[in-house]
């Protein structure tokens, strides 16, 4: 990791870069693979399947017999440990529940705004280097209870043409029938377009590499929604002289291993504290499995000395960090002043990972400083809300005449004439 110490303010672009690639050397990979599966269809992704994943598919669906027999391959404390986590997000995900709001904007004038769930979504789960099966909880859970109909998953094979039983195991608690074995722009392209075996969805959900992200990005100028511009995983930590040292470094590593594009970065008012941050990060790194990925996200990553709190704050702020943790014994008033992140945990007990997978929060959050314009996933994201207005004969003598005369200054006489008729028809 780079250090760099009491960085102006000129110097936050520099450390707020993530390590992407050129953006359209991945589109013109991209695009292709969206083109042959727009045109061919299931043979196309058949085709993405071979190619990149290493697995002749005769079906991309996941077989029922599969299915069972995946269920039955779960240990008994991971189905325990899936349950507590689908609990929690339920309880969390269910308290945002919109139950519509009724004004009467002046007498005779109702407004009202229900929320509708999407008819159609899409779920993408990744499963390259490690299977990501929470995030079958994350966004299975809110499209269950925002009552979509059709939710499509899809998550790539491995090399014996199976997806891991916890992913099954999740979906069938959230009630999801529906599971491609489709990984990569492939199954964005399947889903956006849909094909002879998956369906086409209305709104395309969930994380991905640069790959996944840039599909994403180019079938929603085609007319499918997307959640979020979701890439790489990175993390911020702001730690004071409070902060515990391995927890810190624990947690840092907790992002690094997720892929050797992830990025984290520490910010720390305590020169000692930083010292001691990178030797617990050399001693935990060596006794991580997958310590090779870590090790590479951690040479796009750096630690940050600034002067005062509120020079943190302020760099925490630019970042626009996917996950920030708060690592102080004052950790809500340093978060009183954060006003862009996807998600935060405060105190030293709070760690990241437990985000990633029970606390009830969802993990599907904004990265590459989309933290700055949206929000992770929520309730919210899987429904619509629509807007009513019912207006009575003498709401319509109340409004009335301020439409008649909004719509002449606009010269849209067919405007002023629809609320005209009606008011000499009350005369």
């Amino acid at each position: 990791m780079r250090v760099v110490k009491y960085p102006s303010k000129e110097n936050y672009a520099e450390l707020a870069k993530r390590p992407v690639m050129d953006l359209s050397e991945i589109r013109e990979k991209v695009k292709p693979i969206l083109q042959k599966v727009n045109q061919e269809g299931d043979e196309a992704v058949k085709y993405y399947t071979r190619t990149f994943d290493g697995v002749d598919l005769e079906s991309l669906a996941v077989p029922d017999a599969q299915k069972t027999e995946a269920i039955k391959q779960i240990s008994v404390s991971l189905k325990e440990a899936i349950d507590i986590a689908f609990q929690n997000i339920e309880k969390f995900h269910h308290a945002q529940i919109d139950p519509g709001i009724e004004v009467e904007t002046m007498p005779g004038v109702v407004c009202r705004r229900k929320s509708r769930p999407i008819g159609s979504v899409g779920l993408y789960v990744p499963g390259g280097t490690a299977p990501l099966f929470s995030s079958v909880l994350m966004l299975g859970v809110p499209a269950m209870l925002a009552g979509c109909k059709n939710i499509v998953l899809c998550t790539p094979p491995d090399k014996s043409g199976r997806i891991h039983p916890a992913m099954v195991y999740a979906a069938s608690i959230c009630n999801i029938t529906q599971i491609f074995r489709i990984g990569g722009a492939q199954a964005i392209a399947a889903m956006a377009y849909g094909t002879r075996t998956v369906p086409k969805v209305y709104k395309i959900f969930g994380p991905g590499n640069q790959y996944v992200t840039a599909a994403k990005q180019m079938v929603s100028m085609e007319g499918v929604a997307i959640d979020m511009p979701a890439g790489p995983s990175e993390l911020a930590v702001f730690a004071d002289e409070t902060a515990r040292p391995e927890f810190v470094a624990a947690d840092l590593l907790s992002q690094a291993e997720h892929g050797i594009d992830s990025q984290v970065i520490l910010v720390t008012t305590d020169e000692t504290l930083m010292d001691k941050v990178k030797e617990a990060i050399q001693l935990q790194l060596e006794q991580l499995p997958r310590k090779e990925i870590a090790a590479r996200a951690l040479e796009n990553s750096s630690i940050v000395l600034v002067n005062n709190e509120q020079e943190a704050v302020d760099l925490l702020n630019y970042y626009a960090a996917e996950h920030l943790i708060i690592a102080s014994d004052h950790a809500d008033k340093v978060a009183d002043g954060i006003e862009n992140a996807g998600s935060v945990f405060l105190g030293h007990y709070t760690p990241e990972s437990a985000g990633d997978y029970a606390s009830g929060t969802n993990h599907t959050l904004p990265t590459n400083q989309s933290a700055l314009a949206y929000s992770g996933v929520s309730l919210d994201s899987f429904v619509k809300k629509i807007t009513y207005q019912e207006i009575s004969p003498e709401g319509l003598k109340n409004v009335g005449p301020a439409v008649e005369e909004m719509a002449a200054s606009e010269q849209l006489q067919a405007h002023k004439n629809a609320v005209s008729i009606r008011l000499k028809s009350l005369i």
